[in-house]
């Protein structure tokens, strides 16, 4: 069956998700290791991303690790630096299927109340046909619920829907339901696959 949708993940197909890096650059890589280790917020952040609040969980979060008090809000106050910075090409292939009318939709692990900090921050993310955010929804990739919901939402058959995403585990969920995937891992090797899908030419695909 011919793609009818194509859905994107955000982090590290449309944006940079690397938290490490934002924080490598502020307060160098030995005291970022010691942070991320003593306070697990990365743990923290996959709350967020569930469903928990974006401020009060962050704030709750400082307050049981003071010695890490200012760097912990900076996962707050400096998200749009965290989030960062756009993957341009990808964010060119997101345009050129919106210039050929073909439904795209994300299906992203991303906290309530920060995507609209993002969308607010990166124009491109206001423009997805359907919108599938794990803290809007209370359930997180790679749970086959969030999957299930995309389809009766949308009620495309799964083997119409072309998913990208960065993380093995989340493209074999979906995989597993018959979706059509693509293990990101360059923007390049994505428009390469729009090619081949029939979705895109050539020239839209640079």
């Amino acid at each position: 069956m011919a793609s009818q949708a194509v859905i994107f993940d955000i982090g590290n197909v449309l944006i940079r998700w690397q938290p490490e890096a934002y924080y490598d650059r502020v307060i160098g890589p030995s005291r970022r290791e010691a942070f991320f280790t003593e306070t697990d917020i990365l743990e923290m952040h996959l709350g967020i991303d569930a469903g928990a609040p974006f401020e009060e969980t962050i704030v709750a979060h400082a307050k049981r690790h003071p010695a890490w008090h200012d760097e912990i809000m900076m996962w707050h106050d400096d998200w749009n630096a965290l989030a960062s910075p756009a993957i341009d090409h990808s964010v060119r292939l997101l345009a050129a299927l919106k210039r050929r009318k073909v439904p795209v939709f994300t299906l992203t692990n991303f906290g309530a109340e920060n995507f609209p900090i993002s969308q607010d921050h990166y124009e491109f993310l206001k423009t997805f046909d359907r919108y599938y955010v794990s803290g809007d929804l209370k359930m997180i990739k790679p749970d086959a619920n969030i999957y299930a919901h995309v389809e009766s939402d949308c009620g495309l058959a799964p083997e119409a829907l072309l998913f990208a995403d960065d993380r093995q585990e989340n493209i074999d969920a979906a995989a597993a339901r018959g979706w059509k995937t693509h293990h990101f891992m360059d923007p390049q090797g994505w428009a390469d696959r729009l090619i081949a899908e029939g979705l895109l030419e050539k020239d839209d695909a640079t």
